[in-house]
């Protein structure tokens, strides 16, 4: 795992790709000030045009950060396309992070609890303490906190507060900056708690009673 300053010093420009939430937001970052486009559009859509909006030169950028979620898988595995392909015409250093890992860490409360839907009456959490999990809504307790932006299908827990998801302020916050966010992604996709398993299907020929 690598902070964000650690991948400036040594990979930048850095070109991130974030897409969980209902804005998507692309970042250059290491080449002079910080520049950010955010977009209400679909992720597909929406990268492509922050990076319009930015005037990026992929062949300039020296490594990606990507976010792997939680959030919108549909929006995770856009970003997550878009930097295979982008590896394939140029192989460059590829990173992933964690969303409520990174709200996490701009708050610093080690008794709050970020959460986001997982469906099926199951929440992601990320807590300083115990990283990221997925866990039943009777197995919340204490102060909950939910990203800005971020689709939940099931009603939020009593009392659970929003808080903003703006990356071109989060991840300048020393805290965010010097945190071990980024591990490597050698082939870029979305998070998964595990990987999914697959009851094998023995074909059988159908005889009448």
């Amino acid at each position: 795992m690598h902070s964000l300053s650690h991948i400036l010093r040594e990979h930048g420009p850095l070109l991130v790709l974030d897409a969980a939430s209902s804005t998507v937001q692309v970042g250059l970052l290491g080449d002079g000030e910080p520049r950010w486009a955010c977009r209400q559009a679909d992720a597909g859509a929406g990268l492509f045009q922050g990076l319009e909006d930015l005037g990026v030169d992929i062949d300039s950028v020296g490594a990606f950060a990507f976010c792997a979620g939680p959030g919108s898988i549909l929006g995770v595995r856009s970003a997550a396309a878009a930097v295979r392909a982008w590896n394939v015409l140029s192989g460059r250093p590829t990173f992933a992070y964690l969303s409520l890992e990174v709200v996490a860490r701009a708050l610093a409360d080690p008794d709050l609890s970020i959460l986001c839907d997982a469906r099926r009456g199951l929440w992601h959490r990320y807590t300083l303490a115990g990283g990221l999990e997925r866990v039943a809504a009777a197995s919340l307790s204490g102060p909950t906190a939910t990203p800005e932006g971020f689709r939940h299908w099931e009603p939020l827990p009593a009392g659970t507060r929003t808080v903003p998801y703006d990356l071109g302020r989060l991840l300048g916050i020393p805290s965010v900056l010097e945190a071990p966010l980024l591990r490597p992604a050698a082939e870029p996709d979305a998070f998964l708690h595990q990987e999914p398993a697959y009851a094998e299907w023995v074909p059988q020929i159908h005889r009448a009673p």
